[in-house]
């Protein structure tokens, strides 16, 4: 089995006063609290969440292999 392709996503501002759909795309990429660093999957679904709130969250790491 190919192994799946993940990224390091960090939240670097607040989600005080955003939009609600811009904070469920934040909660969707498991993130909860500033500077908090997860390790989600690299598909199209999660780059189009990064993307939507691409000037609240920052990629630490991009395209990472997943662990064993």
């Amino acid at each position: 089995m190919s192994e799946k392709k993940m990224m390091k996503v960090t939240l670097v501002r607040s989600l005080h006063g955003r939009l609600a759909n811009h904070k469920a795309c934040v909660k969707g990429l498991g993130l909860r609290r500033m500077h908090q660093v997860v390790a989600v999957e690299d598909t199209h679904a999660t780059r189009g969440m990064v993307n939507k709130v691409s000037y609240m969250v920052k990629v630490v790491e991009d395209a990472i292999n997943a662990p064993k």
